[in-house]
């Protein structure tokens, strides 16, 4: 059996990170999305209610779990048996930190391979960074995230209020 991990912080978790995850399932025995619990990046929603949403995501997948870890991510393969860490790419710019990783990873635990998938190519624009900035400005993400992770979008931003400055970076308000 191989098991396999595709980790992320999946702040939220969206339709492409399930695009990923379900063709991996395809490639292996069994996947673990792997929601990381403390990464050095703002987060809207806390590790368990990414858990949660992520796990609604693959309830009615049999050879899809969800777990979450802290630490190093081939630590976290080797305490669960994984040999693969499944990574998607969107863009060009995806695969220089990926191949970085991989080989920081790789010279950390040779044992443990990385494959990456291409995206979907109506995914390659969307990234939870995009979704939260779209639903914190009041956008449609309806046809980027499931309808149960839109709701707990919008609770969250109701929460926060307006001021809260949760988006990245790059800016959809130009």
């Amino acid at each position: 059996m191989i098991r396999a991990i595709f980790p992320g912080t999946f702040d939220p978790i969206h339709l492409g990170h399930i695009d990923i995850a379900t063709r991996a399932s395809q490639l292996f025995d069994e996947i673990i999305v792997a929601v990381y619990d403390r990464p050095l990046k703002t987060l809207l929603f806390s590790p368990e209610t990414r858990i949660e949403l992520a796990s609604r995501a693959f309830e009615s997948c049999s050879d899809i779990q969800v777990m979450g870890y802290s630490g190093l991510t081939v630590e976290f393969c080797r305490k669960i048996g994984a040999k693969v860490i499944v990574r998607g790419l969107r863009v060009f710019s995806d695969f220089e930190y990926e191949f970085r990783m991989a080989l920081a990873n790789h010279r950390l635990a040779s044992e443990i391979e990385l494959i990456s998938l291409i995206t979907a190519e109506e995914h390659t624009f969307l990234s939870s960074s995009t979704v939260k900035e779209i639903a914190a400005l009041g956008g449609d993400v309806s046809s980027m995230v499931p309808p149960f992770v839109e709701m707990a979008l919008t609770e969250r931003f109701s929460e926060l209020g307006d001021g809260q400055d949760i988006v990245p970076s790059t800016s959809l308000r130009d």
